[in-house]
């Protein structure tokens, strides 16, 4: 056996073992005696059973249906679009010959092993002589009687016959029932599903002599039995009173007698015969015997009965019956579900019979009749007779709502009229004119009436819902009860219109002024009126308008003129508009007429059809014949002699179909394995097709076979042509690439194709891989189907596909995707949304460009009850071992996912209990960002401005410690001390180079270089002649002596910076205000500085000052010298 599977292209490449369609080959020699026959309901370009033969398995013949040479081995090849277990089906007839003690084959076999993969029905029909019983023994486990199938997939049927279909009777394994005793043309069937196991030998077979059925009843003289046979079966009824039996085959009637005993010669009269038993009732004025209608007991139980009694009663008596189980009251024409039926006539003193039919439970509990009565009850086969209780009583009057009748059944006696008025303005009606059902009088006959009345110069005008009205002759009644008649009042009487019943073609009257419409229904009759509407119409000459839609196809329909076949009203005219149908004939015929004697003008028929000319004819002209388009015809009276007959007119309109078949000869041959399916979609029901002469619903052109179609009055749109192929590799080594092309099929064919469908067979081991050259697909899915301008398998033109076989994969079907980055890409399981086939897998591999990312989100996913192993779902990127998802049905997978690179997506499926498993991916490309390079850009931007900043704060920090140890001064005015810096400036001898200076530039003096001695020892020897400075133009301090200065501890700051120091830390006293000249001020700078710590001179010569104060300065004093002091 080898298994193949095709399916369909929705991707640039897939590689796949088809999931959207199947097929297997396999071997088939059927046993000796065995008919085998496969078939399949589908059409032969869905599903095909071929016979495979030829050199390699080139050559193929399929078919729908294919029947097997006992004996003789065949190749099959079956090729479905549906799963096929479920399209084929399997039948293995036998034949079991037996006379009249031996049966051949003694043992009833079946053939277990062959084709398992379908359903199987196994026949056996038995052939056996006249009056010979055949026997079954069931081996093995018993039977047991079922009306559902059997669990275990193997189940029983037995027949008295092939046509008896409604004579069968189910079994399955598990009961009580061993044997079956069967006749000539008994038919037994064991229906086995799709891999169940069956025994190979089931039944034991048997034959002997016929005993039939015997049973001993007893009759009174009041009731009498009728059997009648009803189904064709041979069988006789014989009734033994003596030494001779009186037989029978047909009929037997019994009555008044006693222990007598019937004998069938059949095994199942209950099969065969029915009963119609027939019981007396006879009552007084107060009493009936029996008082029951009940049969005890009932020897015909198992008989399919109808059981009657016929009750007499006195004058002046009501009869009372009594159903304890209640009963609910039908139509005559309906049928009650249970098969239990009752049926009440009464009879009256005039002779007028009133029947009635029930069904059991119902709220109808007693039933009072006048008259002879008679009740007839059917029962089915095993159904239990509800009895019912029979009365008398005196005859009594009836009360009802607030009248009171005299007599038990007024609804005999009286009628009942509801009437509504309705005045119309001149622009509309008020309401709905059509009444609810009335829960009064629901037994009485009843007439409903409708006062129409518009102004005089209008019409009202009724409108019919769908089907519309059929008209009849005035006085006649509709077969449902329903009666309408529409009347106008004249200035000359009142004319009637026309009755109608529903259903036909009239769809609208409009009639002048003012009128009447009835409705007339029959007691114990449910309302059921129609729904027509009422509206307002044009002015109008017309006495009245009807407008009719003519059907489609061949037809007659008959019209009658107003008051038919009374006179129509005097010089009044009445008008008909026919809508006829496209593409057809009208023929207009008088049936009868009669004409009157005019005083003034004359009687006209008058045509007119839409944009033409009236065209005038009289009574007795040739009336328009084999017309086309809509038309209306108006009758138009005379002034007629009123002592005379007057006019009257009925007529019929004929139609028929006017179009010409559109013939074409197809020939499939010229393109191999092409088949064609012609099928009717559309609601046009008179679109008729035909093959080879022979009209059909659905045509079948089956590959290399020509065929003559024919088409009439079939519009393009509403039938579909379909085309398929089946494609074979036998040898994946061998099969070269194929590519799928679309044959140009014959010109003739009026209709467009709609779908071509290639099925491609290959081998259990191998792969089908389907590529497009014409560029990427993307997946047809429900609601996103393919448009005019994109690729599909439906847009045929231009578009094909290349085949090419390879070795086995491991998956049901691969996709290879390739997203864009514009739009969406949908990715869908197989046969969404209705769900993976079991046990399938199914996989995508998606490439993703490298500048990008894809996105994935799990849409839709759809999950089972598993019975057997578990769904996955699994991403993986190309080329790594771990996987980013995998997910069973019983754990929550993620709805999104982000992939970096390419990956695969793989999906499968278990084995469900219930439910099924799909999912619905959307995947979305967006380029990379870097973020890793972002965040490291960042930090390395952090860190520069980081160092930045520490350098500036480092140079700055450094500048200030510069410029406040270069800019450093001392200041003595008024005895005021400055301090230049956080140290003491002290100078003791042990570390003093004294020197003597022309002059001192207060910018030149550098406390911080100067040693670190306490305050305390510079200033004890201060007053003493402690070491000083010599100055030649100042000896000594003139100020006051100095106040004694505490010194605080020494507290350095190391990160301020004083300009000036405060007079409290001071190291010198004051001393007496000095001009300071510009050399000699801090505002200013000499050039011959070196810039050191020191700032010693570079060279000597005269002072070179430049300015570094941006303050004006006083001018120059002038200089005091020691001499003018």
């Amino acid at each position: 056996m080898r298994l193949c599977a095709t399916c369909a292209l929705l991707g640039l490449l897939f590689l796949t073992v088809f999931d959207s369609s199947e097929c297997l080959q396999t071997a088939v020699l059927p046993d000796k005696g065995s008919t085998v026959t496969v078939a399949t309901k589908l059409s032969l370009d869905q599903c095909a059973v071929c016979t495979v033969s030829g050199v390699n398995d080139t050559l193929t013949s399929c078919h729908s249906s294919l029947s097997l040479v006992p004996e003789e081995e065949v190749k099959l090849l079956f090729n479905c679009s549906q799963p096929i277990e479920q399209a084929y089906t399997v039948t293995i007839a036998r034949t079991i010959e037996c006379t009249k003690d031996t049966c051949s084959p003694p043992t009833v076999e079946t053939q277990p092993s062959i084709l398992t993969e379908f359903s199987r029905t196994f026949t056996w029909e038995l052939k056996a002589p006249e009056k010979t019983v055949v026997g079954l023994d069931i081996l093995g486990e018993g039977l047991i009687e079922a009306a559902h199938p059997c669990s275990n997939g193997i189940q029983y049927s037995v027949t008295t016959s092939k046509t008896n279909i409604k004579g069968r009777t189910e079994y399955c394994r598990g009961g009580s029932v061993t044997h079956f005793d069967l006749l000539n043309a008994a038919l037994v069937s064991l229906q086995v599903e799709p891999k169940a196991q069956v025994d190979s030998v089931v039944f034991q077979a048997s034959a002997g002599p016929l005993k039939g059925r015997t049973m001993v009843i007893t009759l009174d003289s009041s009731t009498t039995v009728v059997l009648s046979r009803d189904v064709e079966p041979e069988c006789e009824v014989c009734s033994v009173e003596g030494s001779t039996p009186d037989c029978n085959p047909t009929k037997k009637t019994l009555t008044n007698l006693e222990n007598l005993s019937l004998e069938f010669s059949c095994l199942k009269p209950q099969d065969v015969y029915s009963v119609k038993m027939k019981k007396i009732i006879k009552c007084t004025q107060s009493s009936c015997t029996p008082a029951a209608g009940e049969v005890e007991p009932d020897p015909f139980k198992d008989f399919k009965r109808s059981l009657t009694w016929d009750i007499t009663v006195p004058g002046r008596t009501v009869l009372t019956l009594d159903f304890p189980g209640g009963l609910k009251v039908i139509s005559v024409a309906e049928n009650c579900e249970d098969g239990h039926q009752y049926s009440v006539s009464t009879t009256k003193s005039d002779g007028v019979t009133n029947t009635k039919s029930y069904c059991k439970s119902g709220a109808v509990t007693s039933l009072d009749l006048l008259g002879a009565t008679t009740v007839t009850v059917e029962v089915p086969k095993d159904g239990e007779l509800g009895p019912f209780n029979v009365k008398a009583a005196p005859r009594g009057g009836r009360m009802m709502s607030c009248l009171e009748f005299t007599c038990p059944q007024p609804q005999d006696v009286f009628t009942v009229e509801i009437n509504r008025e309705i005045d119309c303005t001149e622009a509309s009606c008020s309401g709905n004119i059509v009444q609810a059902e009335s829960s009064l009088f629901p037994d009485f006959n009843r007439t409903f009436t409708w006062d129409l009345k518009v102004v005089s110069t209008r019409a009202f005008q009724l409108d019919f819902p769908e089907p519309g009205m059929r008209q009849i002759p005035n006085g006649e009644t509709c077969p449902d009860g329903h009666t309408y008649s529409l009347v106008i009042y004249l200035r000359t009487g009142p004319a009637t219109i026309g009755t109608f019943c529903k259903g036909g073609t009239v769809t609208t009257v409009l009639a002048r002024y003012k009128g009447r419409m009835f409705l007339q229904v029959p007691g114990d009759t449910k309302l059921d009126p129609i729904d027509f509407k009422l509206n307002v119409g044009p002015k109008t000459s017309m006495m009245a308008i009807v407008k009719i839609n003519l059907p489609r196809g061949v037809s007659e329909t008959d019209f009658i003129t107003a008051n038919y076949p009374q006179d129509f009203p005097d010089d009044e005219q009445m008008q008909w508009d026919f809508t006829v149908p496209g593409m057809h004939n009208y023929t207009m015929h008088f049936n009868d007429h009669k004409a009157p004697e005019c005083l003034s003008n004359e009687v006209e028929v008058m045509y007119q059809k839409e944009g033409n000319q009236v065209t005038k004819v009289s009574l007795t002209d040739p009336q328009p014949q084999h017309q086309q388009g809509n038309f209306n015809m108006v009758l138009k009276n005379c002034k007629t002699n009123q002592t005379l007959e007057g006019l009257s007119l009925s007529y019929r309109v004929s139609v028929m179909r006017s179009g010409h078949p559109v013939l074409c000869v197809v020939d499939p041959t010229k393109h191999k394995g092409v088949s064609l399916q012609i099928e009717k979609v559309g609601s046009d029901h008179y679109c008729e097709m035909s093959i080879n002469s022979k009209v059909e619903k659905k045509i079948t052109v089956a590959a290399g076979t020509k065929a003559s179609l024919s088409f009439l009055d079939c519009p393009n749109d509403d039938v579909h042509l379909i085309a398929s192929t089946v494609i074979v590799c036998q040898n994946v080594t061998s099969c070269p690439t194929t590519l799928l092309t679309v044959p140009k099929l014959d010109s003739c064919l009026p209709m467009p194709l709609q779908s071509f469908t290639w099925h491609l067979a290959a081998t259990q081991d191998s792969t089908v891989e389907l590529k497009s050259p014409t560029g990427s697909l993307r997946q047809s899915l429900p609601g996103q189907e393919c448009n005019n301008h994109e690729p599909g398998l439906q847009k045929t033109s231009g578009h094909y596909l290349n085949v090419s076989y390879s070795q086995d994969i491991p998956e049901s079907i691969i996709y290879r995707v390739s997203p864009k980055d514009l739009s969406p890409t949908l990715l869908a399981t197989p046969n969404w949304s209705q769900g993976m086939k079991p046990m399938s897998t199914v996989a995508w591999i998606v490439t993703v460009p490298s500048q990008y990312e894809a996105h994935v989100h799990f849409v839709n996913i759809s999950q089972p009850k598993c019975k057997d192993r578990h769904t996955s779902i699994k991403v993986r990127m190309l080329g790594a071992e771990e996987e980013m998802m995998s997910r069973r049905e019983d754990e929550q997978a993620e709805d999104k996912l982000t992939v970096p690179q390419s990956f695969y997506l793989n999906m499968s499926n278990c084995v469900p209990e219930e439910g099924h498993f799909g999912a619905l991916t959307k995947i979305v490309l967006q380029k990379k960002s870097n973020l890793l390079a972002i965040v490291l850009g960042i930090v390395g931007a952090v860190l520069l401005l980081l160092v930045v900043l520490a350098v500036y704060c480092f140079i700055t920090k450094k500048k200030k410690q510069d410029k406040m140890n270069m800019e450093s001064s001392i200041y003595m005015g008024k005895g005021n001390i400055f301090r230049p810096g956080d140290r003491h400036f002290t100078k003791t001898r042990s570390d003093n180079e004294s020197h003597v200076y022309d002059s001192i530039d207060e910018t030149m003096v550098y406390g911080h270089l100067l040693g670190d001695v306490s305050y305390a020892d510079s200033m004890q020897d201060h007053y003493n002649g402690g070491p000083v400075d010599t100055y030649k133009t100042f000896t000594g301090p003139t100020d006051a002596q100095l106040p004694v200065i505490k010194e605080p501890d020494h507290e350095p700051e190391m990160d301020q910076f004083n300009t000036f120091l405060d007079p409290s830390q001071s190291f010198l006293p004051a001393r007496p205000r000095t001009p300071i000249n510009r050399q000699d001020s801090i505002g200013f700078e000499d050039r011959r500085m070196v810039d050191n710590e020191l700032y010693t001179f570079k060279s000597t010569g005269d002072i070179n000052m430049i300015r570094l104060s941006g303050v004006d300065m006083d001018s120059q004093p002038p200089i005091i010298t020691e001499d003018s002091l």
